[in-house]
């Protein structure tokens, strides 16, 4: 037999968010954190006239979107890199940063590929537990030594749902030495309402070692596509373009995006929408009985412990998909409202249970 990598051995596979039906043919896919919505029709259109060209390589440096981007937030174009979602843009970061010897800090439970993509990358991880719901920040900076190589902040927290404040993650940063890259992955930035949650867009600037990820999977409607990006200091980005796949943002990614930045004013007008029910679910599990953290996601969690894969078959009878991670809780994605209450409905009558 061929002779592979030991740690394949040991490497669990990443679980994305699976589909349930019910008796009756219901489904429901919360499991996932998908935008409810079809993409709109101007985007649909641009993919369209796109298909046209797909016989031809797409643009390798992908030119067009990074000057949109770079527009659209007003940030130097050589302060971006692209790749095929931002879960592949982390995993650049990480062939950028790994040697033997070096070590990736996280908060755990975070991004479920974290671990992955350490072991991967041949990186030792460093898995700081959270402080409840939370990053435990302080216990992050002082797991920080001369290995240290990255620290992953995500913010909003997959799955747990929430956000480290403004002053924190400052006080936070200032612990960090600046040969260790820090990095604010925030693919739920656009549902974040709390004003004190900062836009990572803006700390990088003067922090040489910040940088941050971005996705068009979640708010912008094209996880089909895979479609992310990094900012950060030239010195940064140019490092994680070095470990891009060639060609890795296909030719009808690179046009969805582009035109999903000249439709945001529509497109954010349905993350309100999310946001509107996201803040029903949790008002009414709460009234339900659950502890609920404050979200800044489009989902919530429930920490179940020992109950967390019964409360997930209970939910899967009812034709709805939820994310559980045994012995710990359950990630709900906000859908759209017949999605919600049918949610809302199965949790009720999983409480009284």
């Amino acid at each position: 037999m061929p002779r592979f990598r030991s740690i394949l051995d040991t490497m669990p596979a990443y679980k994305p968010g699976k589909a349930v039906t019910s008796a009756d043919g219901r489904s429901y896919k919360l499991s996932s954190n998908e935008s409810p919505y079809d993409p709109l029709p101007s985007v649909v259109e641009a993919i369209a006239e796109g298909a046209r060209q797909v016989n031809r390589y797409p643009d390798p440096g992908a030119v067009k979107l990074t000057e949109a981007i770079a527009e659209r937030f007003g940030v130097p174009a050589e302060h971006i890199a692209l790749g095929a979602g931002s879960v592949t843009v982390a995993q650049q970061l990480f062939e950028a940063v790994g040697e033997p010897g070096g070590e990736v800090i996280y908060a755990w439970r975070s991004f479920e590929a974290y671990p992955l993509l350490a072991d991967l990358a041949g990186v030792k991880s460093v898995r700081v537990p959270l402080a409840g719901e939370d990053h435990d920040l302080d216990a992050m900076a002082e797991a920080i030594n001369d290995r240290t190589r990255m620290i992953l902040v995500c913010n909003p927290n997959n799955p747990t749902s929430t956000a480290i404040r403004e002053a924190e993650l400052l006080a936070f940063l200032d612990r960090v030495p600046d040969d260790v890259l820090v990095v604010l992955d925030e693919a739920y930035r656009e549902y974040v309402r709390d004003e004190d949650v900062p836009d990572g867009l803006t700390l990088y600037r003067d922090r040489p070692n910040v940088c941050v990820l971005r996705t068009f999977s979640k708010a912008y409607g094209l996880a089909g596509l895979r479609v992310g990006y990094l900012v950060g200091h030239e010195a940064v980005a140019s490092a994680v373009r070095k470990t891009i796949i060639p060609f890795a943002v296909n030719h009808l990614a690179q046009i969805a995006a582009i035109a999903s930045l000249r439709a945001e004013d529509e497109l954010l007008e349905r993350v309100d929408t999310v946001v509107k029910e996201r803040t029903r679910v949790r008002e009414s599990l709460i009234a339900q009985g659950w502890t609920v953290p404050l979200t800044e996601a489009n989902f919530v969690w429930l920490r179940l412990g020992d109950r967390t894969l019964d409360f997930a078959a209970a939910c899967a009878a009812e034709g709805v998909a939820v994310r559980p991670f045994a012995g710990e809780g359950a990630r709900v994605s906000i859908g759209d409202p017949e999605a919600n209450d049918v949610f809302l409905a199965a949790a009720a009558a999983f409480k009284a249970s």
